[in-house]
């Protein structure tokens, strides 16, 4: 008697077990940034814009599900996602080993390579360690950027900071030397009014064991159905052609890469 009894408790809570993951991703939230154009942005009037939001956009019309974003900080990001404030991240958050101990990932929604601007007046020539010792160099915390210049530049003197727009201050008012960050997101800014104080330097080498394998969507590692979805979403908008229509809206090559 006791046996079935035991046997009895168990299968349900197996049952409850496999409820409770079993999850229904008919409306999915999604942690995004909002202050690293042109990837992802806040407009003055609170509108999120972007590369990966029409990305998201177009990923949860393939899924047909109903999709929320939540703006989160660049730090508290996998956090936030971990202890369920939001489902998935997208974000610009590159796929790299250090974060796959944390959350899981989608394959790739896009990879560009990194690169160093500077003032247009700098006498720096080059991006390696010896032609940037003793460089006052300004990074985003947390970033597959800050990593690279910690590992790959420790001639520089590295000062970080909690979002671009910081950085940007900064190098406009002389208060640092140069600045390290994606190509596509330093080129977007030296189009603009404030960025035209300064110049890209060369572009930095992409190190897949720091970058890591492009940027992809981040999901919680038990959520193995919503990731599964998502990835295939992502290839989904790649063959239907959403992905280069948006693709053309912000650049005038492949984001996606190789």
């Amino acid at each position: 008697m006791r046996i079935m009894r035991l046997a009895a408790i168990a299968a349900v809570a197996l049952t409850a077990i496999s409820s409770a993951e079993a999850k229904d991703w008919s409306k999915i939230l999604i942690g995004t940034e909002g202050a690293y154009p042109p990837f992802n942005n806040l407009t003055s009037d609170g509108k999120l814009v972007g590369f990966d939001i029409e990305i998201a956009d177009a990923i949860c019309e393939e899924l047909k599900v109903e999709c929320e974003f939540v703006v989160q900080d660049w730090d508290g990001m996998i956090p936030a996602l971990i202890a369920g404030k939001f489902d998935a991240v997208i974000a610009s958050m590159s796929i790299t080993e250090e974060r796959k101990q944390k959350v899981d990932f989608t394959g790739k929604y896009y990879n560009t390579p990194p690169a160093i601007a500077v003032p247009k007046d700098s006498k720096l020539t080059g991006v390696t360690d010896a032609d940037l010792d003793g460089v006052l160099l300004g990074a985003q915390s947390s970033t597959t950027h800050s990593n690279y210049a910690e590992e790959r530049l420790p001639s520089a003197d590295l000062k970080l900071y909690p979002t671009p727009d910081e950085y940007k201050l900064d190098i406009i008012g002389g208060r640092i030397d140069a600045v390290i960050d994606d190509s596509i997101v330093l080129s977007d800014w030296l189009k603009s009014e404030d960025g035209a104080c300064c110049k890209i330097l060369g572009m930095v080498p992409n190190v897949i064991e720091i970058h890591g394998e492009g940027a992809g969507i981040a999901v919680r590692k038990e959520d193995t159905d919503l990731k599964e979805m998502l990835s295939d979403a992502i290839l989904a908008i790649r063959e239907n052609g959403k992905y280069a229509e948006i693709n053309a809206k912000y650049f005038d090559f492949d984001v996606y890469g190789e």
